[in-house]
């Protein structure tokens, strides 16, 4: 056990002053300012859908389509398009409770830079796989999200390389009724949520910290298979060229969850908590 004891601190000694020594030196081209500095915030308006089919007893196929807008010198706000993603998986159903899903992701990122003269747009693509958890606390719905990405990205710049992150993220979030006593059809709620989004890979140097997301959504159940919702976040997180500089965005955000069962009823098991 000394000997173990020993060792780890030995190993902790050595990521410390590998840690210190990677940061005091020129990060990406830029020099660490000498305390953090934020840019202005942008605004952001994301259109988002969220599939849950299901399949057959345990799978269920999720389908999501997302459209993000962000401002621009030209086009304050709102803006203009900036990604495009399409996210599929095949998600397993453990119980009523956890379930987990393995899938890709196709997103289409734009050049919003209205003075650039590079590519107006180019792909980018993810390996991402997910494991979550629900709990009631009284009336409400308690979610715990555990997504890890496997991501490939390039630049706008001609023949710019790809390269090679991980997402490590993890998502706490509440829905609260207000007008009834569960959630049920003709139900509205309340959302608050926080993620932590952190990144690793050799590119990322100092920039561990990608996003941290604080947002509060109301949504509307209409039916058992049809939810909308709308809420405003806040986020920040480190600049990829530089971990002493902060991006930070105002967003407000647009959902609709739908879950279509086209199975036997005789196969069908009770409703499950699965909306994302």
């Amino acid at each position: 056990m000394n000997n173990l004891l020993k060792l780890l601190f030995a190993v902790g000694v050595l990521l410390i002053l590998f840690t210190n020594r990677a940061v005091s030196q020129d990060i990406g081209g830029g020099i660490l300012p000498s305390e953090s500095e934020f840019k202005d915030a942008k605004t952001r308006v994301w259109i988002n859908t969220y599939g849950n089919i299901r399949i057959s007893k345990r799978l269920f196929w999720i389908a999501q389509t997302h459209f993000r807008f962000e401002e621009t010198e030209e086009t304050p706000f709102v803006g203009q398009i900036g990604q495009i993603y399409n996210r599929h998986a095949i998600g397993y159903i453990y119980n009523k409770k956890v379930n987990a899903a393995l899938g890709g992701v196709m997103r289409i990122n734009f050049n919003t830079d209205e003075s650039s003269t590079d590519r107006n747009v180019v792909p980018e693509f993810r390996i991402w796989h997910q494991y979550q958890f629900a709990q009631p606390l009284y009336n409400a719905m308690i979610y715990h999200r555990i997504r890890i990405e496997h991501r490939w990205t390039q630049g706008f710049e001609e023949n710019s390389d790809y390269i090679f992150r991980n997402r490590w993220r993890y998502m706490f979030r509440a829905k609260i009724p207000l007008n009834s006593q569960k959630l049920e059809p003709k139900t509205l709620y309340i959302s608050p949520e926080t993620e932590l989004i952190m990144q690793s890979g050799k590119a990322v140097v100092g920039s561990v910290m990608e996003d941290l997301r604080l947002t509060t959504t109301l949504g509307y159940i209409l039916t058992p298979r049809l939810t909308v919702a709308g809420g405003l976040m806040y986020s920040q997180g480190q600049t990829l060229e530089n971990p002493g500089v902060f991006k930070q965005n105002w967003t407000m955000r647009f959902h609709v969850y739908f879950s279509p069962d086209f199975r036997k009823v005789k196969n069908k098991l009770p409703s499950i908590h699965l909306n994302d």
